[in-house]
């Protein structure tokens, strides 16, 4: 271990920073984006702060490799004032324990995925996959340990994560430590699914934390349960606050909402390369045309495809809006290492041709696909937004609900699925669908559509006072607080 120990350190799959390989075969490094990035940033840079992350390409483990410890800082590479971390985490086992169980098995319980008919299959193979999480975690596990300062807070992120809390407890009891989902949790019957060994670790290694941070209180609720129905833990509840009991150690649950980054949205989106796509956007739709937008990436739980549907059904049954409405659809690829997710994007470009053969003509095309990401364009797609549709099947949170209306420049009516985690800070401004229901969103889309504009504009005013309530900073420095005095 190199360098001062930290007395604050956060431990992510994905870092702050990462790296290509440069035409000169030097390596340039790429300073990420995000909440957790933003947060950690609030809480002060400096030799006593530190980022666990993995090395998630071979130009980022090649960093790894070059740096004393994995400490990028250290080796004089472009991190910020962020110390980092980067673990070069054998690439057969991190791709069992990323692809395999994270994202193939734990994403897929918490979202309701499955369809139960052929999947999952817990085997042989299944069993190979959780012995390299298992091995993922005890290197994140032990590298905090070895960074931790005596009586340091260590808070450590999301389902990637989920056995490094009790494995960092086994090594360093001495430290407070927090774990964050951010994604949903799944009620005790579907959790049940995961084998019994595996339901229970899963359940234990976040009880290794002081405290377990989730983004709503129904999240937090259906850890809870899973904690009674499958650990026989005791859960109390004083005042709002749930806590669970589990083999004499209490874990207290904690609900923060992650919030948008109003002042640095705001910025970014009036940009010169924002301006430009913008203009490049509005004359692709043509004037007079309201336009519907939706930001996502291409994830199962996103439901893109029933979106395009409801789309669909709005112009068959209200033929007054044909010509008038433009569906402006960015779709970035996400996962495409999974078949699922190759096969989902497929889907998604064959419902757009469909839906711009049967209704486009010479002056109109009825939808803008895009499935290659480019921010600046989603920023300036925010800008002209009339309808923001937001449908995700299950959410933790979903930012873009949030976002639109801080970025929109005339404001915009929000359709807004009830299994989004915002749906609970953002709902009653919203109009609400069932994700299920394609006729519902068809609807809900119509009346977004026919709202009058000072409406629309009252209720954009309040959903973006909503969105930017507990920004990233704040988020993060909650969390911190609650875990030094609880």
């Amino acid at each position: 271990m190199s360098g001062v120990r930290a007395s604050v350190l956060a431990a992510s799959n994905r870092g702050p920073v990462s790296f290509r390989v440069g035409d000169d075969g030097s390596l340039e490094a790429r300073r990420g984006g995000g909440g957790l990035v933003s947060g950690l940033s609030a809480a002060g840079g400096g030799p006593d702060r530190r980022w666990v992350c993995a090395a998630l390409s071979d130009a980022d483990r090649h960093a790894a490799r070059e740096a004393p410890d994995g400490r990028l800082d250290l080796a004089g590479l472009d991190v910020g004032d962020q110390p980092v971390r980067m673990l070069d985490i054998d690439p057969g086992t991190f791709s069992r324990a990323y692809n395999g169980i994270a994202n193939s098995t734990l994403w897929f319980v918490h979202h309701l995925m499955y369809d139960g008919s052929t999947q999952p299959v817990f085997d042989a193979h299944f069993r190979r996959q959780w012995a390299s999480y298992l091995d993922y975690n005890r290197a994140f596990a032990e590298a905090l340990a070895e960074e931790a300062a005596d009586g340091a807070t260590a808070v450590v992120q999301d389902y990637h994560l989920s056995l490094a809390p009790a494995m960092l407890r086994a090594l360093r009891p001495d430290l407070r430590i927090g774990h964050f989902s951010h994604t949903p949790w799944a009620p005790p019957d579907y959790y049940r699914m995961l084998p019994d060994d595996v339901a229970a670790a899963v359940l234990e290694g976040i009880l290794g934390a002081d405290r377990a941070g989730f983004l709503t209180d129904r999240w937090a609720r259906a850890f809870a349960d899973c904690c009674r129905a499958v650990l026989g833990a005791d859960v109390s509840e004083d005042g709002g606050s749930l806590a669970v009991t589990h083999r004499g150690r209490t874990t207290e649950l904690g609900v923060h909402g992650l919030g948008t980054d109003a002042e640095f949205l705001r910025e970014r989106a009036y940009r010169p390369d924002v301006d430009a796509r913008r203009a490049a956007l509005l004359e692709r739709i043509g004037p007079g045309r309201k336009v519907i937008v939706r930001v996502d990436r291409t994830e199962l739980s996103k439901n893109i495809v029933r979106g395009l549907l409801a789309y669909r059904e709005l112009l068959r049954r209200h033929a007054e809006w044909r010509g008038r409405v433009v569906h402006v659809a960015f779709a970035y690829p996400s996962r495409h290492d999974l078949p699922e997710y190759r096969e989902y994007t497929a889907a998604v470009q064959r419902v757009a041709r469909e839906i711009e053969d049967e209704f486009g003509t010479a002056d109109w095309s009825p939808l803008i696909l895009h499935v290659e990401d480019d921010f600046p364009r989603s920023l300036a797609a925010y800008r002209i937004a009339d309808v923001a549709l937001v449908n995700p099947i299950r959410d933790g949170m979903n930012l873009v609900a949030k976002e639109i209306p801080v970025a929109s420049e005339n404001g915009c009516a929000l359709v807004l699925s009830r299994e989004a985690g915002a749906f609970a800070e953002l709902g009653g401004e919203a109009v609400p669908v069932n994700p299920f229901d394609v006729d519902m969103t068809a609807e809900a889309l119509r009346e977004a559509l026919e709202m009058p504009d000072d409406e629309r504009a009252e209720r954009s005013k309040r959903l973006a006072a909503a969105a930017v309530a507990l920004p990233p900073q704040k988020w993060f420095l909650d969390q911190l607080e609650a875990l030094r005095h609880e």
